[in-house]
């Protein structure tokens, strides 16, 4: 069969398969230049690995500039103060001040003064005495319970304020003074004795030597009738420092006292504190006294 022979010559469409090819007439005569279509593919294929190569190394390049900036970004953030980065990790940090502790020079403060010191012997009981400031003011306040005071005396002869077996006691071991004062509450009444000695052991000797018959005299007046002047009535002895103190209680009608009385014994057991706080508030007062004057 031959082309471009026989009836009017079609135009050549490439998506017709049927249509003719632009070069119509023998094909002998007009074949395609084979050798210039593969250089011109070639042409092509080259150009298109360049652009491929080209557009490989825009996109490296975008990605790094993309990752160069992410990091300069981030250092940005965490280094907006232009400080150096390379600082060691928070675990090597030193933890600061936080971890030193100060320390001072050894001192040696002087101990306390021991009120009893001032207690214990006349070269340092200085401070003024009677019987007044022993037992001060017109009654006494023992927890709820609310003491009159009646007469108060002061002796520097022992002896004579006192009865049975204690005046003996108290000149063998050189008394010098004795103190007495008598609280009353409703029926009961209770004479303190406070007998001064130059020291301590003298004190403690006496509290030793006496005994269920070692008593001071009672003493009235101010409105508190005689009492313990025949009847039984309850005595304590004790010392303290270079003082020994002693109390004798019972009831102003003369009754005797028995142990089923536990009023007159508390109201000479409070009577025999209150004497213990008294000689140990004189220490304390001359302790303060001592230390403030350095």
């Amino acid at each position: 069969m031959s082309f471009g022979q026989g009836g009017p010559q079609s135009q050549w469409d490439p998506w017709k398969p049927q249509s003719q090819q632009p070069w119509g007439g023998n094909v002998d005569d007009e074949s395609p230049d084979w050798a210039a279509l593969a250089d011109r593919a070639e042409t092509r294929n080259r150009r298109k690995r360049l652009l491929l190569i080209v557009g490989g190394a825009l996109a490296t390049v975008g990605v790094g500039t993309a990752v160069a900036m992410a990091v300069m970004s981030a250092n940005g953030d965490d280094n907006a103060s232009g400080q150096p980065t390379n600082l060691p990790a928070s675990g090597s940090l030193p933890s600061g001040t936080g971890d030193i502790t100060p320390s001072f020079a050894p001192t040696s403060a002087p101990p306390p003064l021991d009120p009893k010191d001032f207690i214990s012997s006349k070269a340092k009981d200085t401070a003024p005495l009677s019987a007044e400031l022993l037992f001060p003011g017109t009654q006494l306040t023992m927890g709820s319970t609310v003491y009159k005071k009646g007469a108060t005396a002061d002796t520097t002869n022992c002896a004579s304020a006192a009865q049975a077996t204690l005046p003996k006691v108290l000149t063998a071991n050189d008394c010098t003074r004795l103190m007495r004062v008598t609280y009353t509450k409703d029926n009961v009444a209770v004479t303190v004795g406070v007998a001064v000695f130059d020291t301590e052991a003298q004190a403690t000797k006496v509290k030793g030597q006496a005994d269920t018959k070692s008593i001071i005299r009672s003493l009235s007046g101010k409105g508190v009738k005689p009492f313990c002047n025949g009847a039984v009535c309850r005595t304590t002895t004790n010392s303290y420092g270079r003082y020994a103190y002693f109390t004798i209680a019972g009831f102003t009608d003369g009754k005797d006292v028995t142990t089923k009385d536990t009023k007159v014994f508390t109201t000479g057991d409070d009577l025999a504190e209150f004497a213990f706080r008294q000689i140990g508030r004189r220490g304390e007062a001359q302790a303060s006294a001592a230390a403030a004057a350095g």
